[in-house]
């Protein structure tokens, strides 16, 4: 336990979208943070909503037992962007200033912002007002840029995985082609990794161009070889109208150049649901626990990261703002076209 004199006063909040893993980490900071170096540790409710509100609960030992396994946020979580509010048609600019007030008026040494990347950049913000920040990456579309993997990304690959896997046997069945949307916006590292987890013919990501002719010339060949039914994994995020779905676009067009039956699949928000996989489980823990170390280290103003499985810290300044998206030519997209499967892109 510390030695020193104060006992650090630290916050915890969730923020942006929910994903498996959010209530380990509150357990890893919180319980690192009592145990070993004796802090208090208050959680704000709902997100950046709760710094701004005053809203929070106080966080004892006991309060973060049994937490582990469960999906969700025990804090809630939400949307809240601070610096991009509006309210009755203008700009609601006190809230950093609400923050700042409560962040004092609470006698805080320290807050740990959970969250994906508009939390980090809000974090970043904060810690240019003054306030002493923590940053831990989390999300299911693994798009944090400065580390290796976020939390949730793993229990949803699993979750997306065997949709896929579902899929499979349908598709058999009656001889048709499956489309299956997967989340992640701009960044395709689910779609990516359940697709190949799962054994996709074909796999679309937002980082790649595909050509829709492309893409239904692979299906006639695996018809043509007596593959009777083909699974084709669609990143949401790829180019299509915006009137339709990404899968309902890539199954209208196929089944129009094709001829051959085509059913889609939105996956949807299912894959944030539920309790973690034993890897986001520890990852999420190491997190929690390097980010309560970070404070106690006073190594302020910095998102805790892990880089070939080591945990380290980067600049929360240097995250904010950035994407870490799927390279072109990343090795297991190379080693993927070897084994036959497409991305649509091999006749553009």
């Amino acid at each position: 336990m510390s030695t020193s004199a104060k006992p650090k006063r630290i916050g915890i909040l969730t923020a942006g979208g929910d994903c498996p893993g959010l209530n380990a980490a509150i357990r890893g900071v919180g319980k690192t943070a009592i145990v070993e170096y004796g802090m208090e540790v208050l959680g704000f409710n709902a997100g950046y909503s709760g710094l701004i509100n005053g809203d929070y609960i106080e966080l004892k030992e006991s309060a973060l037992s049994g937490i582990l396994t469960l999906g969700g946020t025990v804090l809630g979580t939400s949307r809240e962007k601070p610096y991009k509010g509006k309210k009755n048609g203008k700009d609601d600019d006190d809230k950093p200033q609400k923050i700042v007030k409560n962040y004092k008026k609470l006698g805080l040494d320290a807050v740990v912002c959970i969250g994906g990347n508009g939390t980090m950049k809000t974090a970043s913000l904060l810690a240019k007002e003054g306030m002493n920040v923590v940053g831990i990456p989390k999300t299911i579309d693994n798009d944090v840029w400065g580390t290796d993997v976020t939390f949730g990304f793993d229990s949803a690959v699993q979750i997306a995985t065997d949709a896929i896997d579902r899929l499979h046997t349908t598709a058999n069945s009656h001889q048709r082609v499956m489309i299956i949307e997967i989340m992640g916006h701009h960044a395709g590292w689910l779609a990516l990794y359940s697709g190949l987890a799962g054994g996709g013919d074909i796999i679309l990501l937002p980082e790649l161009e595909y050509n829709i002719r492309s893409v239904c010339k692979k299906i006639e060949s695996r018809y043509e070889s007596n593959k009777p039914y083909s699974i084709v994994v669609v990143a949401e995020g790829i180019d299509h109208p915006k009137e339709v779905s990404a899968a309902t676009h890539i199954a209208q067009a196929i089944q129009t150049y094709t001829g051959i039956e085509t059913r889609e699949t939105v996956l949807g928000y299912i894959q944030r649901g539920g309790s973690p996989t034993p890897m986001d489980r520890i990852l999420a823990t190491r997190y929690g626990a390097f980010a309560a170390q970070c404070i106690a280290d006073e190594n302020f103003g910095t998102m805790v990261a892990i880089k070939n499985n080591d945990l380290t810290t980067v600049p929360l300044e240097e995250v904010g703002g950035k994407l870490r998206l799927v390279e072109p030519d990343l090795g297991l997209i190379e080693k993927a076209r070897k084994m036959g499967v497409s991305f649509g892109d091999e006749f553009l």
